[in-house]
């Protein structure tokens, strides 16, 4: 068996083990209030902080340049080329 077989089956070992743990914490538990609560909480602040992430990206970075100037840089290339 190759290190990523290997890897590959804990890692099924290990989601197997997780998702019977969970049924069991949701389920059967006295917990199961606090898992569930837990659960959304963390899939709302995963989904919410990707958006965050994008808008700071989107407004950290530099506006586009006009199409009048790419259209004028690639004029200038092409006549560098050609000459």
């Amino acid at each position: 068996m190759s290190k990523d077989q290997g890897l590959g089956a804990l890692l099924l070992i290990a989601s197997v083990v997780g998702i019977v743990l969970y049924g069991w914490l949701v389920f059967m538990s006295e917990w199961s209030l606090l898992a569930l609560q837990a659960t959304g909480f963390i899939a709302v602040a995963g989904v919410l902080g990707i958006a965050a992430w994008i808008g700071y990206t989107m407004a950290t970075a530099p506006p586009p340049q006009p199409l009048e100037d790419l259209r004028a840089e690639s004029e200038v290339v092409e006549a560098e080329a050609v000459g």
